[in-house]
């Protein structure tokens, strides 16, 4: 399958529905409580400015148990209830991201979806200017600035064309994401999922777009010395998915590195994530392979694209 030329334009009417989603896995109450508040005011202005008709924030919880009872999510509501409205679902298990993005969008009317992190804080026109990259079509995804480190990820300076968008929080319309079957949740539980769905739109022929004008807060946890601090849960899935990911879009030289050095590694976790890939492959349970003339998919270095400073 190779690039085609796109069929539609996303660019934004006045009075666009918006749907937020986040998932939910043992976050504290008070950070979505914060995090809800900023995303009010940036709704807020833009019903005011007839940029945004409709908010509503659909939370998916997958953690053990429920983060918020009734009561609580009442109070929540009550913060703000003309700006943005809570819809909450527990799913009783650990859906993973890309599962729980999937079921939070079903049945959805939105315009657009803003896939983002449950504690994500909105400058006041977030909405504002992810919209906006919308009217230079053809556009597809959108991605915002994170504070205090923003993602190394190199970037036109001019057009904001990027190799793909994290989904800390990026702005898709639903119509694509539904005409793309969303994330593969399949393949990917925990990371990747945004990087293989940003290169499906950019398969599809629309552009992927970082714009430094739309700035949220993500609080990182970084070492004295500034490098990122992963769980060993991260390292097993970020581990499991690049597999996944180079097997997806039709690199087998690069499974079969990433192979070769997590099998010799010593390291149990990563001998694990090596395990579950060719234990998936031998069974033919991997994604129907992509891009095999190479347009679209980076693979540089561990990266996804080429980055501008390391993290």
């Amino acid at each position: 399958m190779t690039p085609t030329t796109p069929t539609r334009d996303f660019s934004p009417s006045r009075g666009a529905r918006v749907q937020v989603q986040s998932v939910l896995y043992n976050n504290e109450p008070h950070a979505i409580e914060r995090a809800f508040d900023s995303l009010a005011r940036s709704a807020d202005l833009a019903i005011s400015d007839e940029v945004v008709g409709s908010v509503v924030w659909r939370i998916g919880d997958a953690s053990p148990l429920r983060t918020f009872s009734d009561d609580q999510l009442a109070a929540l509501q009550a913060r703000d209830p003309d700006s943005v409205r809570i819809e909450y679902r527990w799913f009783g298990e650990n859906s993973g991201s890309a599962r729980g993005h999937n079921l939070l969008a079903e049945g959805s009317d939105a315009d657009y979806l803003l896939i983002q992190n449950p504690d994500v804080i909105h400058s006041p026109r977030t909405l504002h200017e992810l919209l906006d990259a919308f009217r230079h079509s053809p556009v597809g995804m959108v991605e915002a600035k994170q504070l205090p480190v923003e993602h190394p990820k190199d970037y036109d300076r001019i057009t904001g064309e990027t190799g793909w968008a994290t989904t800390a929080c990026a702005l898709i319309p639903r119509e694509l994401f539904e005409e793309l079957d969303g994330f593969d949740d399949e393949s990917f539980f925990l990371y990747c999922d945004d990087v293989d769905f940003s290169w499906k739109v950019r398969l599809s022929g629309y552009r992927v777009i970082f714009q430094p004008s739309a700035v949220v807060f993500h609080d990182k946890k970084l070492s004295d010395d500034g490098a990122w601090q992963p769980s060993s849960a991260e390292i097993y899935y970020s581990a499991e998915a690049a597999l996944f990911l180079a097997a997806k879009w039709s690199r087998d030289d690069v499974v079969d590195h990433i192979l070769s050095v997590f099998q010799g590694s010593g390291d149990d976790t990563l001998e694990k994530a090596a395990a579950t890939f060719t234990s998936a492959r031998d069974e033919g349970r991997l994604a129907a392979p992509l891009d095999p003339e190479h347009r679209i998919a980076v693979f540089e270095d561990g990266l996804y694209t080429k980055h501008r400073f390391p993290l």
